[in-house]
Parts: C-alpha cells; structure tokens; sequence
C-alpha cells in the first residue's frame, strides 16, 4: 500500500493562490504516475492534472485550469505539488493526490488515494 497525504488547502480571495502538496509513503514514488483530481458535494470527481513518472514538466491539464494551475514533482521528497494561481471560485472543492502504474485522466486507473484537502476560494 502507497499511502498519500495532501496539506496546503484553504480559504482564499478569488485571484488568489495556494500550492498543494502530496507525500508519499513509498519511497519510490517517482517511478509512480500522479494525479489531482477534485470534487464538490453532490458532483463527480473531476480530473485537474496528472504527471508521468519522473517527470519535472509537461503535465497533462483539464481545460478549466490549464494556464492557471501548475502540477510539479520532487521526486527525492516522495512529494507531487499542484499550484493553482488566479483561483476562481468554481475551484472550490476537495482536491485528492492520486498514483497508480499508467497516467490518465480517469480515477479508474489510480490504485492509490490521499484523504483530500479543502480548497474554499470567495468571490
């Protein structure tokens, strides 16, 4: 079992920022494929990012926060970050770190799941 533990949400002004941050129990977790995924009460989880292992860039992005939020790995850490600037509040949900063998944009293909953070962003 790969056990993830997200921190960094909270209340924020719309326009504001905030970094997420995943760690890893595994001390290999690099060799995983990651991903941020959110949701609100009463909709379905939604995909928000995902990183191929070893990855230092050239993350995958939904359309509704590409060119706002920023998914980044430091890999010597067992550490996957999401920055989210220019916040809005359609952001608000809770966010959950995700890892598992392949990359993709559906929770389907993640074994492993965080306990998800609380991001509130006021208009």
């Amino acid at each position: 079992q790969v056990h993830l533990v997200e921190s960094g949400g909270g209340l924020v002004q719309a326009g504001g920022s905030l970094r997420l941050s995943c760690v890893a129990s595994e001390s290999t977790f690099g060799s995983y494929a990651v991903g941020w995924f959110r949701q609100a009460p009463g909709k379905e989880r939604e995909f928000v990012a995902a990183a191929l292992p070893w990855s230092g860039g050239n993350g995958r992005y939904a359309d509704s926060v590409k060119g706002r939020f920023t998914i980044s790995r430091d890999n010597a850490k067992n550490t996957v970050f999401l920055q989210m600037n220019n916040l809005k509040p359609e952001d608000t949900a809770v966010y959950l770190c995700a890892a598992g063998p392949i990359v993709g944009d559906t929770p389907r293909v993640y074994d492993y799941w965080g306990q998800g953070t609380q991001v509130t962003v006021s208009s």
